[in-house]
């Protein structure tokens, strides 16, 4: 590819996330191509909708403009945050690269500097996820806190404005969107994954094209890092196997496990719950390495089919479809 060939076309969602993420993979695809990259803002329907996530599905609902845009040759090639996925991929995209993964984890911005433990008795902490309220209310009730989970929605500034105006102790994002926004210091609290299992595929990025666009499949194919996407697989695979049998909120996260400088296994650990936290199923597991795509499913599909056994399949929320 040369510096004389038209711009390649990136289609994005609008928000200030969205858009710093994007930018971020253009100026690698430009560094990888030699091409020009130019973004396309393309609006969802998860971006107009103003219904919690939970009623509209959640899934695709980010997601399907972007696929269109790119089937129908409106843009080359499409960034998505990984999470939004639905875990089934259409046959006429594959999924090209997933990037160098950022912070998995969840964070709390609070009021007065404010880690989870120091919140009162009673502090109303805003999120738009079913499965951080079924964690955070586990975590409080184990630990004799009292807490209220308040559904929110909107970006990044509607969710801290909250909590700046007094009408909420404190919001729970993605570290990784605090990150990419160049906003990480307005965070007063990182919380273990032990405490808050993250979405799974979250901190990870996806970047979609046509299939049958074999150039630009190899181009973007370079970005590409293979422990982020066996970790992100094997993740994916466990929400795929649990949705099939259970729609309550679900958590994972494949980690690598290393002697030294040496990779040894991976662990993929798994959490479903209902959404007051009075019951949570959490286990994990732990294989060699994936080094295949069929390697990385098989990990996730067992460690939900131990989650089903162990009575994930009784956890049934209300969740529509």
């Amino acid at each position: 590819m040369t510096e004389h060939a038209p711009p390649l076309r990136l289609g994005t969602r609008r928000s200030k996330l969205a858009m710093a993420q994007s930018g971020q993979v253009a100026d690698a695809v430009r560094q990888v191509t030699g091409r020009p990259v130019a973004l396309v803002e393309i609006t969802t329907y998860g971006d107009t909708s103003r219904e919690q996530l939970a009623q509209i599905g959640g899934t695709g609902v980010f997601v399907t403009a972007l696929r269109d845009a790119v089937l129908r040759g409106e843009v080359d090639f499409a960034v998505h945050s990984l999470k939004d996925l639905p875990t089934t991929q259409p046959d006429d995209l594959v999924l090209a690269a997933v990037p160098v993964r950022e912070d998995p984890r969840d964070v709390l911005i609070a009021r007065d500097g404010l880690t989870f433990a120091q919140l009162p008795d009673g502090a109303r902490v805003g999120t738009g996820s079913p499965r951080r309220m079924a964690q955070l209310n586990a975590y409080a009730r184990d630990h004799g806190m009292t807490i209220e989970t308040v559904p929110i929605r909107g970006n990044v500034d509607t969710r801290i404005g909250y909590v700046r105006k007094g009408e909420l102790d404190g919001v729970v994002l993605a570290a990784a969107g605090m990150k990419r926004i160049g906003r990480i210091e307005e965070v007063t609290d990182f919380l273990p994954v032990d405490t808050v299992l993250p979405a799974p595929g979250q901190g990870a990025l996806a970047i979609e094209c046509a299939a049958d666009n074999a150039d630009l499949v190899a181009a973007l194919a370079e970005l590409d890092d293979p422990f982020t996407r066996a970790a992100v697989t094997a993740e994916r695979s466990l929400l795929a196997a649990l949705e099939a049998g259970c729609s309550a909120p679900v958590g994972a996260l494949a980690d690598l496990l290393a002697d030294g400088q040496i990779v040894k296994e991976m662990r993929l650990r798994g959490v479903v719950g209902t959404t007051d936290g009075s019951t949570l199923v959490q286990l994990s597991t732990t294989g060699p390495v994936p080094e295949t795509h069929d390697q990385a499913m098989a990990l996730g599909r067992e460690l939900a089919a131990e989650m089903l056994a162990k009575g994930a399949a009784g956890l049934m929320g209300e969740r529509a479809h």
